[in-house]
């Protein structure tokens, strides 16, 4: 059952590579700042990089924070990491850039109350405020950014070098919601955790990550170098500055809310109807999340005849 479910997280970790290929290189490549091949290349590498490196406050306030890791078995393991990898691979397939940690967080909550297990609830309440205020903050911060670098010469050096920044930080935010309940069950440390989830998000990313790439890049915003350069930077410092606390946060809502801020400022057009598909997507992971861990636990108990 261990081998089930590192390989099940490994399987999500490589679903999360390719979803969230747009949320760290598509500014870059809508920009035309770089060709979408050496993109996926330096996010592998960069993600990688992050995960293996950067990644433990997040693998301990998933493993450790959220429910009671006592109470935890391998078949609530793996319920939770079926949950949120169908789900993404789901929302994948249909381009919806949605968040994999709203997902992950109530799969986990879900398969807890259907086991009896204790929620630490003031985690998931602070993991949801910054939910909330992250894309505000970083709608804030990408409107101030584009003005700042209206005024000033933007390289595509620069543009690339964001771009590579979110690399990294996609594998510190990211790989936990795939090998963070390697903990809860005690399987390997935290460094060999990030780096076998940060190769197979990297997997992801070089197999399967075009799709949601080139749907971030020229499908939602049409931004200029400021615009694009301001968004992705923004979005970095915003995620980046949540996992240092612990927490992790959304890479597509602060993307979405940079890049909105940012086309506000520099009065370029935002393709309201994909804009709000996304936002419908944020609203039903949560809910898609717990509800469908709450009942596939329940069957696999009924089942199991327990």
């Amino acid at each position: 059952m261990t081998a089930a479910l590192i390989a099940l997280s490994l399987a999500f970790a490589w679903s999360m590579g390719a979803h969230y290929t747009g949320a760290v290189m598509g500014m870059p490549v809508a920009a035309r700042a770089i060709s979408e091949r050496w993109a996926l290349a330096l996010i592998a590498v960069l993600c990688t990089i992050g995960a293996t490196f950067a990644s433990e406050p997040v693998q301990r306030t998933v493993g450790l924070h959220i429910v009671d890791a006592s109470r935890v078995t391998l078949p609530m393991a793996l319920v939770m990491v079926i949950g949120a990898f169908v789900l993404t691979t789901i929302y994948t397939y249909y381009k919806i850039p949605t968040s994999t940690i709203q997902i992950l967080v109530f799969c986990i909550a879900g398969t807890a109350v259907a086991a009896g297990v204790p929620i630490t609830w003031a985690t998931v309440v602070k993991l949801a405020v910054t939910w909330v205020l992250a894309p505000f903050a970083a709608m804030l911060l990408g409107y101030a950014g584009t003005k700042l670098l209206q005024q000033r010469s933007s390289p595509q050096w620069a543009l690339v070098a964001v771009g590579v920044c979110a690399s990294f930080v996609l594998g510190a935010n990211d790989v936990a919601n795939a090998v963070g309940v390697w903990d809860m069950v005690h399987v390997g440390n935290m460094m060999l955790a990030g780096f076998a989830g940060g190769a197979a998000m990297a997997i992801g990313a070089l197999t399967w990550g075009r799709r949601i790439l080139h749907r971030v890049a020229f499908e939602i915003v049409d931004v200029d170098r400021p615009t694009a350069t301001a968004a992705q930077g923004v979005q970095a410092i915003v995620v980046i500055a949540a996992v240092t606390q612990g927490f992790f946060t959304s890479i597509n809502q602060a993307l979405i809310g940079a890049m909105s801020g940012a086309a506000i400022a520099n009065r370029r057009e935002i393709n309201r109807r994909n804009l709000f598909g996304i936002l419908k997507g944020w609203l039903i992971s949560p809910v898609s999340g717990f509800a469908f861990c709450f009942g596939a636990y329940r069957i696999a108990i009924a089942l199991g005849g327990g």
